[in-house]
């Protein structure tokens, strides 16, 4: 019997995720597990009494920042002696991470993937220059994200009826932050090529969307070895509101902006507005700030891709 660490943001999504159903469906299916809730003050110390042979893999029942939660404490302290596969369960608002690693479906249907199972390795970004920002795992970037974290985070969370109002909301908000956002100078170094310019957005991603679902990389592979480098212009301006837009009313085409490979990254926004993955930053002054791609660093557990469910010749198939 394989066992494994269960990290519960039991707030998530829509709030509504019982730790006893949680814990109930991954035990039908054979797996020991003891619980753990980033509620709980201190859980991050628990760590320090786990020991490499107590566990097989580790469950992050949760949206993208639990699993932040938990690449911190597997990336910044010596907690385990051996590299421990994460097993993940989407249950945030946007779930960038998970969409990404192709886990989608119900949490029954991903537990029972677990059994025939792929270890995908997951690159991590390593920064240098910003004070206690040593990482990132989807994303960091300059221009209108930050400035549309800066907007949500005014806002009542509880106003919001469910996740999805929660994204058309920011859709919305985006939207009118491109219409109005002045470019600003960027000077940036890409694998020792110079891209500089003035943009309303670089983001360099490690994940095919980032925020409310915003696929800027669509074809992003966070285990590829390079980061997917978006980079948009004040000529790009208009195109790239036409893609909320076409969000908002329910569009699926995803963007073609420039976007390119890259390593290693030096960056100076003339601004002082950043994000690090769902964190917006605001520095005191403009910043130096040289971003590296570490290999591998992370390990998903995910489907195989023959187990990808394919609708029966019986199959009822809807919009």
């Amino acid at each position: 019997m394989k066992s494994a660490k269960v990290l519960h943001n039991p707030n998530a999504g829509d709030g509504d995720n019982s730790d006893k159903e949680l814990m109930d469906a991954i035990a039908a299916e054979g797996y020991k597990c003891s619980y753990l809730s980033t509620k709980k003050k201190g859980w991050d110390k628990a760590w320090d009494k786990i020991e490499s042979t107590d566990i097989d893999f580790i469950i992050v029942a949760g949206g993208d920042g639990t699993v932040r939660k938990l690449a911190g404490e597997l990336l910044d302290r010596k907690v385990i002696d051996k590299k421990l596969p994460i097993a993940l369960l989407p249950l945030g608002t946007a779930n960038n991470i998970a969409k990404t690693l192709g886990i989608t479906g119900g949490a029954e249907e991903i537990i029972k993937s677990w059994k025939q199972h792929e270890v995908k390795k997951y690159d991590v970004g390593r920064i240098e220059g910003i004070k206690n920002h040593k990482f990132f795992i989807e994303s960091y970037g300059h221009g209108v994200f930050p400035r549309l974290m800066k907007e949500m985070g005014k806002l009542d969370k509880s106003s919001f009826e469910s996740p999805e109002q929660k994204i058309k909301v920011a859709w919305q908000i985006l939207y009118d932050i491109i219409l109005r956002y002045k470019t600003k100078l960027c000077r940036l170094n890409i694998d020792g090529e110079d891209y500089t310019g003035k943009f309303l957005l670089v983001e360099i991603m490690n994940t095919s969307s980032i925020g409310p679902n915003l696929q800027l990389a669509p074809f992003a592979d966070p285990g590829d070895e390079s980061f997917d480098v978006v980079l948009i212009t004040e000529s790009q301006r208009q195109q790239f509101a036409d893609y909320l837009k076409g969000k908002l009313e329910g569009k699926k085409e995803a963007p073609f902006f420039t976007v390119l490979k890259a390593k290693k990254i030096q960056i100076y926004w003339e601004g002082t507005a950043l994000h690090v993955d769902d964190e917006h930053i605001l520095l005191d002054k403009p910043a130096d700030v040289r971003i590296e791609l570490h290999p591998g660093l992370l390990e998903f557990l995910v489907p195989q891709p023959n187990k990808v469910n394919v609708p029966g010749p019986n199959s009822k198939i809807t919009d």
